[in-house]
């Protein structure tokens, strides 16, 4: 696994636009403030000229934002990117991607939701480890949150341990100005499927599930390679359902399972689902234990802070991890090698 340098002051953050572009005066508030805060913690930036534009869930076009991410691959005055927001259609940029340029000139890529549509490939079929937690424009918050602050660690390389957080947030407070705090008022509580205590131990690969159910089987979907050649290892995996129903995620499941996905697998976390959709009265735990991953001998985890519904812990795709969950509390450490 290549690990790129972290990020220290003074180096330079690209910022592109892959997916959607700021879309509401909310939005582009919060992108403004986050380049204040990037500079005002030492750090330069270069934004994508498109970033405070979107249509119908675009930035620009498919082959520009492609060429805008290739280019910053290749400059070599950027030392880090961090994806500019989430989305819905960051697939359509794959391929017209020059990922060969990151081969040449590794440098770690950062993003949540959407954004998966590039870490995944980066790390299944590059070897190459990605940050998965958060978007350029989540920075921009009135105050920086705790799981935001974190996440700054993480990519500094000062911190390769996390814990569970207390609340979470499950309805947003009205969105005035974009700047607002999260709402956190829920008691945050980590489950496992047969409740019991679990430890996990493997390499770490995951991210949005709505996107890895997207790219499965596709030629961006490189996770039998990846699983293959860390199969001693073991793998765990990681899902951020953000739309899926219960009964799309039985069938996403059995699909992944299909496709060798948890042929290796040491465990399996889910983090707090963003919808609970249900035609047929699912809740989560029964949702899974009707899945095909319920039939599995391995911990499953759900309800974990990996999740759209903030706070969401930072994964470092890629790295050998160790999940530690025990009376609701979750911990987590990631080791590069």
């Amino acid at each position: 696994m290549i690990y790129p340098k972290f990020i220290k002051p003074n180096d330079c953050i690209g910022v592109p636009a892959p997916s959607a572009g700021a879309y509401s005066i909310q939005k582009i508030n919060r992108t403004n403030r986050a380049k204040e805060v990037f500079q005002e913690l030492g750090y330069r930036t270069v934004l994508s000229k498109n970033i405070l534009k979107c249509s119908r869930g675009r930035s620009s076009s498919a082959k520009e934002r492609a060429q805008e991410l290739s280019d910053m691959f290749q400059n070599k005055d950027i030392d880090f990117i961090i994806c500019a927001a989430g989305g819905e259609f960051l697939m359509e940029i794959l391929p017209y991607v020059n990922f060969e340029l990151l081969k040449e000139n590794p440098k770690f890529v950062a993003g949540f939701s959407d954004p998966t549509g590039l870490l995944f490939p980066i790390t299944t079929l590059y070897d190459i480890a990605t940050i998965y937690g958060q978007n350029f424009g989540k920075l921009g918050r009135k105050e920086i949150s705790k799981y935001a602050k974190d996440f700054l660690e993480i990519i500094n390389g000062n911190q390769l341990e996390e814990s569970s957080y207390d609340f979470y947030e499950e309805e947003p407070l009205e969105s005035i100005t974009g700047l607002e705090s999260d709402n956190l008022t829920k008691e945050v509580y980590w489950k496992t499927l047969d409740d019991k205590p679990a430890i996990i131990k493997g390499r770490i690969i995951g991210g949005c599930f709505d996107m890895i159910a997207t790219l499965a089987g596709t030629k961006y979907d490189g996770a039998n390679i990846f699983c293959e050649k860390y199969k001693d290892d073991g793998i765990i995996w990681y899902f951020d359902n953000c739309e899926l129903s219960m009964e799309e995620t039985i069938r996403t499941l059995w699909k992944l399972n299909e496709l060798g996905y948890f042929k290796y697998s040491n465990g399996i976390v889910f983090g707090r689902f963003g919808q609970n959709k249900s035609y047929f009265n699912y809740d989560v735990k029964s949702c899974l234990q009707d899945s095909v991953i319920g039939r599995l001998d391995i911990p499953i985890v759900y309800d974990a802070d990996i999740s759209h519904k903030p706070p969401c812990l930072t994964i470092i795709n890629g790295s050998l991890t160790e999940i530690e969950v025990k009376d609701g509390k979750g911990k987590i450490k990631f080791i590069l090698k």
